[in-house]
């Protein structure tokens, strides 16, 4: 059996739950996936470091002293 995979956007839950009667339907085993989403804190943490890397805070390493 292939898997194959769709990404479908619903809009509410009584469009999920009329995909998921389809697949029901025609037999065809699915599995529900939920769409992960980064934790806001860590992502004003990411931003926040890039815009001191442009603003010359960062630490230039070269690859060679990598491991000492």
């Amino acid at each position: 059996m292939n898997a194959i995979n769709f990404k479908v956007f619903p809009e509410d839950k009584a469009q999920i739950k009329a995909i998921k009667s389809v697949f029901k339907a025609f037999k065809i085993k699915f599995e529900v996936e939920e769409e992960k989403v980064y934790d806001p804190q860590f992502v004003e943490r990411v931003l926040l470091a890039k815009e001191e890397i442009k603003g010359g805070k960062g630490v230039e390493v070269a690859t060679k002293d990598l491991w000492k």
